[in-house]
């Protein structure tokens, strides 16, 4: 079933509330004090099933400009306004208002509905239905329909649904793809049931018993039950108003604005960078002018910074940054409206850009290049820059989770190229790729050069020059990556250009004999390094001895010939298969040294599960 949002706007006592009730049986006025005062002052909610079998969430907003907020909480998720004005008044200040708000928060249709049709006569319904299309030119209901409608007699009722059936036939369903997101508009408790939130859903889907989280607070829960439109569901739809039982949290730890999403897939951010657009007839808005932010059902204070000018005036639109005082829970695309601070008065809206910015210097011409190049090519420019940045290749499941994409959305993308490790599949950036190649090349170059007996260069440090932070089994990826691409070859510790081999040169060799043959004189004895090397070049040399199995480190820290531990291996083994087993004085005896070298030995023997030691015998391993 086909789901739509409508929602209400217009000035306080045109009969919003009057009218869902004519539409759908129910008031929508919860609050008792609203019953009292016949004025609503929060949100309310109800539904219509259209004679198309498509159900329409219905969303009626307060009226009085003191409580415009509550108003901005609920007109997020609309799909089509239903813009009322009262036949004997006209259009009024928060008629304005609204409108500009649905303007602000990009709801492409609507229906103009006159009510109290039946308090006017014939002739002054039609000169307000003249009045009112020739006010709306310019605005987004400027063709739209004007029906007269009298909740009380139900004259017009009918040709109203069929309108608002016809509007959501044509409207295109919102995808049930990518992330799971609902901003919380209500929070209230259920006896024997525990918390539950109720929302617009804005995208994906949610499924009881799914693990989610409460941003930006972080508090982590799981679904209980689900109700769409007072119904108990299994899974409830992107387009959908949706009740939802949480478990493990409380009703005082939640409020109106927190967001319901996925563990890992909102980033909570102070500083939002965006397209801003000022409305005419405004007061221009200076730099640094503080100012209330609404997004989703929330609402911020933060300051407004202009990068690429001072002053924004009215009907403008320029690149902004806004810093905020409190976190905020958005993606790219997300609308949004900002309110002056004091007097409160709508100014402007736009679009979410970067939701989780760094802050900008003002007047640079690169800042306003990458957020133009973002903003054009959407989300898929910034999803591509942030895997640029990272430096590695990213598990396509990490990328549709963290960015809200189906698998659809990949093939959008003009600088990723995918590659298979293991059973993940990764996706680079295919420049930053060929950038990196080139500098392994440069970085392994020096590095033979500089270290000529070395197998490589270690890991570890390869990857700190290449990336920034990278997870070890990303970067593992890039360099199987560049392994397949005959740039280098990879041992588990080491790096190397691909056919490099520790090479020496004549100077080496000349070394490396005179070291093997300082080690064979000394026979069964093995020598400290200050016994056995001097400079910098003979350390280079034994290190490289020692990779090639020439030499030995023994636990002790000394170094023997590895010819002489064989035949000393050798008259162990030998000495164990006759005798069964051997003292520490016995081997002592055996290779005619001192007990101390003896003991170096033995305990190397040990190590290598030649021998194994019980006290002071050994017997073989």
């Amino acid at each position: 079933m086909k789901n739509v949002i409508i929602g209400t706007a217009g000035h306080i006592d045109h009969g919003k509330t009057t009218l869902i009730k004519a539409l759908t049986g129910k008031d929508t006025d919860r609050l008792k004090e609203e019953k009292q005062r016949g004025m609503t002052t929060d949100l309310g909610f109800a539904y219509l099933d259209l004679p198309s079998g498509i159900r329409a969430g219905i969303i009626d907003v307060p009226g009085h400009e003191k409580f415009v907020k509550n108003m901005l909480a609920g007109a997020h998720g609309i799909d089509i306004v239903m813009m009322v004005i009262a036949a004997d008044e006209g259009i009024m200040p928060q008629t304005l208002e609204h409108l500009q708000i649905i303007s602000l928060l990009d709801v492409k249709k609507g229906i103009v509905v006159l009510t109290k049709a039946d308090l006017v006569d014939s002739e002054w319904l039609a000169m307000m239905q003249e009045e009112v299309k020739e006010e709306l030119k310019g605005t987004i209901l400027e063709n739209a329909p004007v029906i007269p409608v009298s909740s009380t007699t139900k004259v017009g009722l009918k040709e109203l649904i069929e309108q608002l059936d016809a509007m959501a036939q044509s409207i295109e369903e919102r995808s049930h793809d990518g992330i799971f997101r609902m901003p919380i508009d209500r929070v209230f408790t259920i006896s024997g049931h525990g918390t539950v939130v109720t929302g617009t859903m804005i995208s994906g889907t949610v499924r009881v018993g799914d693990e989610v989280v409460i941003y930006p607070k972080m508090i982590e829960s799981r679904v209980r039950s689900i109700q769409v439109y007072q119904q108990s569901v299994q899974e409830a739809y992107a387009g959908q108003r949706t009740a939802v039982n949480l478990a493990n949290v409380k009703v005082e730890q939640l409020q109106r604005g927190n967001v319901i999403a996925p563990k890992g897939a909102l980033i909570p951010s102070r500083v939002v960078d965006v397209r801003l657009n000022l409305l005419g007839g405004v007061k221009p808005l200076k730099n640094r002018t503080r100012i209330r932010f609404y997004v989703g059902a929330s609402e911020t204070m933060g300051r407004l910074l202009l990068l690429d000018r001072n002053e924004l005036l009215e009907g403008e639109s320029c690149y902004a940054q806004i810093q905020l005082e409190d976190f905020v829970c958005v993606l790219h695309g997300d609308r949004f409206v900002i309110r002056t601070y004091s007097p409160m008065e709508t100014v402007g809206g736009g679009t979410i850009i970067v939701p989780n910015a760094r802050k900008h210097k003002r007047f640079k011409e690169q800042v306003i290049t990458e957020l133009k190049n973002i903003e054009e090519r959407g989300k898929f420019f910034e999803i591509e820059k942030a895997i640029y940045d990272s430096g590695v290749p990213w598990p396509v499941t990490e990328v549709m989770e963290m960015f809200g994409l189906s698998e659809s959305d990949l093939s959008h993308f003009d600088n990723l190229s995918s590659v298979q490790y293991g059973s993940v599949t990764y996706v680079y950036h295919k420049q930053r790729f060929e950038e990196q190649k080139a500098q392994a090349k440069q970085l392994l170059s020096r590095f033979h050069e500089q270290f000529p007996l070395r197998d490589g260069m270690p890991k570890e440090e390869l990857k700190g020059k290449l990336t920034k932070n990278a997870k070890a089994k990303s970067f593992d990826v890039l360099l199987s990556l560049m392994e397949q691409n005959g740039v280098l070859q990879v041992t588990e510790q080491t790096v190397s250009l691909k056919g490099f081999s520790p090479t020496l040169s004549q100077r080496d060799e000349t070394t490396r004999q005179q070291l093997l043959a300082k080690l064979a004189s000394s026979s069964y004895k093995p020598l400290k390094e200050e016994e056995l090397i001097s400079t910098p070049e003979q350390a280079s040399i034994l290190h490289f001895l020692i990779k090639k199995g020439d030499v030995i480190k023994l636990p002790s820290g000394e170094y023997i010939s590895k010819y002489k531990t064989d035949e000393a291996k050798s008259l162990l083994v030998d000495y164990l298969k006759k005798n069964g087993q051997i003292t520490l004085a016995d081997f002592r005896d055996l290779l005619g040294v001192s007990r101390r070298d003896a003991l170096a030995l033995l305990e190397y023997f040990d190590a290598i599960k030649v021998t194994k030691r019980s006290g002071d015998i050994r017997t073989l391993a």
